[in-house]
């Protein structure tokens, strides 16, 4: 019987160290890039993107492009004042690698919404098959914790909102966590499209978004920063959508 028991015992052990290696590889592979837990999902969109700021570094455009990669969003402002020190170089790059290309502004919450808009419009130049510029609506700092009112976010993301399509002749974007989304866009900005992020599982608001971040953790040559991944990106639609 006592042989038996420590068969048994041997048995579950082993069982349970197995699964422990078997479990610590999953984890390994999501956090470090090798396995995304949307990959299945998003390899069902025909078109793909990266968006990139400054801490990617140096990109070569032409490798990150034949990656089966369509499109690029890159970082070009902040708040009222600051411009992404590689912005113009990667604004002009991407374009002549082929990609579709556009800008996007991280909005604050502790700035004017038309000084930010300001700052965008100064920056991003408007070329002939330009793609939406986007506003980044997210929580940063403690404000996840602390989130700004509502109501005060409204009026400020509505001036800029309001500039910037004057100024580029059409409709912006507006990315969004789950969490941003629900609290400032879901009602107020719903009729803007919509670049939702979610890396975990495929967006709750399947009918409304029109791209999808679906990882952090991409790992695509091409780039030497300080940030070793890229974020990547799908769009919802067909080939023949997208052109349109």
């Amino acid at each position: 019987m006592k042989s038996r028991w420590k068969k048994y015992a041997a048995f579950v052990g082993g069982a349970i160290v197995l699964l422990f290696i078997a479990v610590t590889a999953v984890v390994y592979a999501i956090y470090f890039g090798y396995y995304h837990i949307n990959g299945s999902r998003a390899a069902k969109y025909p078109i793909h993107g990266v968006d990139v700021s400054h801490y990617q570094g140096e990109i070569d455009w032409n490798v990150l492009a034949a990656q089966n990669i369509q499109f690029a969003y890159i970082k070009a402002t902040e708040g009222s004042s600051h411009v992404d020190e590689h912005f113009t170089k990667n604004y002009e790059e991407a374009r002549q690698a082929g990609l579709r290309v556009g800008a996007y502004h991280f909005f604050s919450y502790d700035s004017s919404g038309i000084t930010q808009a300001e700052n965008f419009i100064n920056t991003v130049e408007n070329f002939d098959g330009m793609l939406p510029p986007v506003v980044d609506v997210e929580f940063y700092g403690n404000k996840e914790e602390n989130p700004p009112a509502p109501e005060e976010v409204y009026p400020q993301l509505q001036a800029y909102l309001d500039a910037v399509e004057d100024a580029y002749g059409m409709r912006p974007m507006i990315y969004a966590t789950n969490e941003s989304w629900e609290l400032y866009v879901q009602e107020q900005f719903d009729d803007y499209p919509l670049w939702i992020r979610d890396i975990w599982k495929k967006p709750k608001n399947t009918e409304d978004w029109t791209l999808w971040q679906y990882t952090n953790r991409g790992r695509l040559k091409g780039f030497s920063g300080e940030e070793p991944y890229v974020d990547l990106n799908v769009f919802v639609g067909t080939v023949e959508e997208w052109e349109q």
